[in-house]
């Protein structure tokens, strides 16, 4: 029998994540790998979901998303950063940001289109890109001054006349970085001067930590209109198994997004679109509380993971540090990460998976720091038995 599945996507096997995570059910290991918090979200959040499924909120919302959700969503965009978008047409609701990247890929770039992405990336971005039938072109980040940043030069050297699409995320998973307004100048430039669209994957807006801000691209000249940004619920509420995410941007745009979405998935669960609309609303302060606490954690981490013989870089935002495994004689990150629980009982997931070119990130590690303090403490004591 002939191999069933479609050539594009037959570099697509099981994803890293679901391989580390097996791999720490199987060993008994603690699983630093998968970025997902091991605490709940907001309580009066969770009760207003429960309160939604009682009610017997639980048949299809509409396509776009349930309008108080659409409605929290503009007002956060406008509160926040004084972008305004009109409930109505230029926001929609996802099954999660991942769908919402799919969705925009998909409707935005078609067979032939050159999509600009920056590696290390999500894994998603690479399967939608294949799925599209469109080609990427990577640009490396790379460490400097203590942060991982990207060569303007070798941006500019990326885009060419079958450029579709610059797919930005900030702040950036797995290296930690938050593009400076500098930085994102650049991208705004080249997206104007190319006519070309932005998709922006904002899912840790809020947690970005000692005072660095997270600027949206859209918020530069020229760039609300031809922006798509993308977010979830999932990472600024701890919530990340209800999949509910949005996506923002000009009207044509949007639409563009829905006709694809809808015959994704067609909507998102009603009870957590009516949970997060509370949350948007009247959790700030427990969102500030969540930060704080992972810029500890990510402290705490960085510390051990220093003391056991890593070279770590601080991440300015997300749930993740980047740590080099060569001061401690290794040179092959897979093969670390497989070798790892069985060495220390710890999980953690490879960096070069997410390269093109993964001689860049063969060196590095992803260690994810959203878990309670004792978590992180045994397992950074577990993995001083490496030095």
């Amino acid at each position: 029998m002939t191999e069933p599945l479609v050539e594009r996507m037959r570099a697509f096997g099981t994803t890293i994540f679901a391989e580390m995570t097996d791999l720490a059910v199987r060993t008994g290991a603690i699983n630093l790998g998968q970025g997902f918090p091991d605490t709940g979200g907001p309580p009066q959040m969770l009760e207003h979901a429960a309160q939604a499924i009682a009610e017997g909120d639980n048949q299809y919302p509409p396509g776009p998303g349930v309008p108080e959700l659409r409605r929290a969503v503009a007002a956060q965009r406008a509160e926040r950063y004084g972008l305004h978008y009109d409930p109505d047409g230029e926001v929609l609701v996802t099954v999660g940001a991942t769908e919402g990247i799919a969705a925009a890929i998909l409707a935005l770039a078609g067979p032939g289109d050159e999509v600009v992405v920056f590696e290390p990336y999500y894994d998603s971005y690479t399967a939608m890109i294949a799925l599209a039938g469109a080609v990427r072109r990577p640009v490396t980040l790379r460490p400097a001054g203590g942060r991982f940043t990207f060569d303007p030069d070798e941006l500019r050297g990326a885009v060419g006349p079958r450029t579709r699409l610059i797919l930005v995320n900030s702040p950036h998973n797995p290296t930690g970085t938050v593009f400076t307004r500098a930085e994102l100048e650049v991208i705004a430039a080249l997206c104007r001067e190319h006519d070309l669209i932005a998709v922006t994957d904002e899912v840790y807006e809020y947690l970005t930590f000692d005072g660095v801000e997270h600027v949206p691209l859209a918020c530069l000249e020229g760039m609300r209109e031809r922006t798509v940004a993308i977010s979830s619920a999932g990472k600024t509420f701890s919530v990340t198994g209800w999949k509910t995410g949005w996506v923002t941007g000009p009207a044509p745009h949007v639409r563009a997004v829905q006709t694809v979405k809808q015959f994704l998935t067609y909507a998102a669960a009603a009870p957590w679109q009516r949970a997060v609309a509370y949350a948007l609303t009247s959790q700030r302060e427990w969102v500030a509380g969540l930060r704080d606490a992972l810029q500890a954690k990510r402290d705490r981490l960085i510390a051990g993971l220093e003391a056991a013989g890593f070279t770590v870089y601080r991440p300015q935002g997300t749930y993740f540090v980047q740590a080099d495994i060569r001061p401690l004689g290794f040179t092959d990150g897979m093969e670390l990460a497989r070798a790892l629980p069985h060495k220390a009982g710890v999980v953690a997931v490879p960096s070069q998976v997410f390269y093109d070119h993964p001689e860049a990130g063969a060196h590095f590690l992803r260690f994810a720091f959203c878990k309670q303090d004792h978590v992180i403490d045994e397992a950074v004591h577990r993995l001083s038995a490496l030095r």
